[in-house]
């Protein structure tokens, strides 16, 4: 794998891996102020299934 290649695919990977990095500390804070997590507010608002 050349040097080009390999920034390429940290390039495409880096969103991913920010995303999850994020996700860890908002759902550390729901969790100890004691949301259900998995259950958001105003979900069936959002969400429209058809």
């Amino acid at each position: 794998m050349s040097l080009k290649s390999a920034s390429r695919t940290m390039e495409l990977i880096s969103p991913l891996v920010n995303v999850v990095l994020l996700q860890l500390p908002a759902y550390e804070t729901a969790a100890r102020l004691g949301l259900d997590v998995g259950q958001p507010r105003n979900l069936a608002k959002s969400v429209t299934v058809e």
